[in-house]
């Protein structure tokens, strides 16, 4: 029978070895009128934040998505739901255009 302290440190050890991932925090720039990086991946749950560094507004819209709105020198997020590909712009600046690979966790 296995004490306190092994079954401590063999859960501990599974843990860690079983690759137990916590969500992150993915980072968009939004300068000179466009996302950079402007594809990105991401895994369901994590964060996904744009950093509007321009002097003017912009959009991140997604179809069927998102639609968060920056205004200039401000920030917005949005936490993936789920997985997919997913193409998104700015409804203010058509060009500007990202995508997004989302995986299962």
């Amino acid at each position: 029978m296995l004490s306190r302290k092994s079954l401590l440190i063999t859960t501990f050890m599974t843990l860690i070895m079983s690759g137990a991932v916590q969500a992150e925090t993915i980072q968009v720039t939004i300068k000179h009128h466009a996302f950079a990086p402007a594809d990105i991946h991401a895994k369901v749950g994590d964060t996904i934040k744009w950093v509007n560094e321009d002097s003017v507004g912009h959009t991140v819209t997604a179809k069927g998505g998102w639609d968060l709105t920056l205004p200039p020198n401000k920030a917005a997020s949005e936490v993936v739901k789920k997985a997919g590909e997913f193409n998104y712009h700015c409804s203010i600046h058509p060009s500007m255009k990202g995508h997004i690979t989302v995986a299962a966790k």
